[in-house]
């Protein structure tokens, strides 16, 4: 479905990313795991449009995409989810998750898809009337990928969703994410939480430095006793 090859990025004269390729398989549940400066919301950002590289290609269902808006990359299916949550704070829960829904006029369908998210995320329903700012930091977390499936995104770009959030509903949180992906959703999950991105994913990459220094699943990676220890510090 993706294909990132060779891509290098370059931050105020710094390099970013470099010579960065990976593969993303339609319907599977792939991580980028490192550590803090790696490059890891770098490369999500890239892929979305964000962020223009400097070389190298990204590719979505056969067709070039690494010179392409962002919005038109929403219209293709690719959706990020981004670090931080970054709700619409002064706008309710519904109105949020409508904004997810802003380039679909099917009627019928964004009903059925906010009925959707609040069966995924009940505690939304409580609070669709309530500022999204005024929110905890695990509600905004479910907020924002409630919003992100509002656009019916073929791949799903998750940054760092755990961030800040505490075990139990850490664990609910990517819980309902294996439970989207499960549903035909691709996932490209970016995470500094290896043991979550080792339990949940079909292949991981490990980014260091800017590189992918290894691959593998997360039995293999966990055999590898460099990489545990130098990338991944367990």
């Amino acid at each position: 479905m993706l294909e990132v090859k060779d891509l290098t990025v370059y931050y105020d004269g710094a390099l970013a990313l470099n010579r960065v390729s990976l593969k993303v398989e339609d319907k599977k549940f792939i991580s980028v795991v490192g550590p803090n400066g790696a490059g890891k919301t770098t490369l999500l950002r890239a892929i979305s449009g964000l962020v223009e590289p400097d070389s190298g290609t990204v590719t979505f269902d056969g067709e070039r995409i690494d010179s392409v808006r962002p919005y038109k990359i929403v219209k293709k299916g690719i959706i990020h989810c981004p670090e931080r949550r970054r709700p619409f704070s002064d706008m309710p829960v519904i109105e949020n998750l409508k904004m997810g829904a802003y380039l679909r006029k099917d009627k019928e369908g964004i009903a059925k898809d906010l009925e959707t998210s609040f069966q995924l995320f009940p505690v939304l329903r409580e609070r669709s009337d309530q500022d999204a700012g005024t929110l905890s930091g695990g509600e905004q977390q479910m907020l924002a990928i409630a919003r992100a499936l509002m656009s019916r995104p073929k791949l799903l770009l998750i940054d760092e969703p755990s961030l800040g959030l505490a075990p139990m509903l850490k664990n609910k949180v990517f819980d309902v994410i294996k439970k989207i992906q499960l549903s035909g959703v691709t996932v490209l999950l970016v995470e500094q939480d290896v043991g979550v991105a080792v339990d949940l994913s079909d292949r991981i990459y490990v980014l260091a430095h800017g590189r992918i220094v290894t691959e593998g699943t997360g039995k293999q990676l966990m055999k590898d006793r460099d990489v545990r220890e130098i990338y991944l510090g367990i």
